[in-house]
């Protein structure tokens, strides 16, 4: 009993930590969003100011430059459901900045019968999982797709990223307790629901298949 008591007080802790973590990756991502927009009449002008000297070539690299920044900031992929939105755009700016190459696909209800938190973390872990491998790899081998729709009564979520190192077949985790907890936690969040999860590493791509029952 008090073994048990003492594993669900850190997984709370645990719980706390990834949350503050997620709201503050979704918040600097927002952040970047607005700054951008409010600096939009500057650009506007700066180029008008170009433009009305017949500086063309700046014009060009100019617009070269803002392309680039607003690729960071960027809405990468809109599913229909808010919070699916706000942890998957998040964590997939997050992969851009660090030069993970992202391919991502998902349409899904605005209601679930998961909870919006038991969501964002089954999300988070699973695609900080995969930037963490994607990171032992040189920028030009990092890769990571994501797939999400409805399959019937099921939410359906597929994804694949590109690792370093050899085949592995124990999926528990080395680096540290945090790690530990996340897969512990991804794992309780599928049996809660009755799902399903199945997990494959090959030709230096390590894979997960989520079934959850809506």
């Amino acid at each position: 009993m008090l073994f048990d008591r003492l594993i669900k007080k850190r997984l709370a802790s645990f719980e706390e930590e990834i949350l503050k973590k997620y709201y503050a990756e979704v918040e600097n991502m927002y952040t970047k969003m607005r700054g951008w927009r409010h600096d939009y009449r500057h650009h506007i002008q700066t180029m008008k100011v170009h433009a009305a000297n017949d500086e063309y070539e700046e014009i060009k690299q100019y617009l070269d430059m803002l392309d680039d920044d607003l690729t960071n900031v960027e809405t990468v992929i809109k599913t229909g459901n808010r919070m699916a939105d706000a942890i998957l755009n998040s964590k997939l700016s997050l992969a851009t900045e660090k030069e993970i190459k992202v391919k991502a696909e998902a349409q899904i209800p605005v209601s679930l019968t998961v909870s919006e938190l038991d969501l964002c973390i089954l999300i988070g872990n699973l695609l900080d999982n995969a930037i963490e491998a994607c990171m032992e790899l040189p920028p030009e081998e990092r890769l990571i797709r994501i797939y999400m729709e409805m399959k019937g009564n099921y939410l359906y979520l597929a994804l694949t990223n590109t690792a370093g190192g050899a085949k592995k077949r124990n999926f528990r985790t080395t680096k540290g307790e945090g790690h530990g907890f996340g897969l512990a936690r991804t794992d309780s969040i599928i049996k809660k629901y009755g799902g399903y999860i199945t997990r494959a590493s090959e030709d230096e791509a390590f894979s997960t298949e989520v079934l959850l029952p809506q």
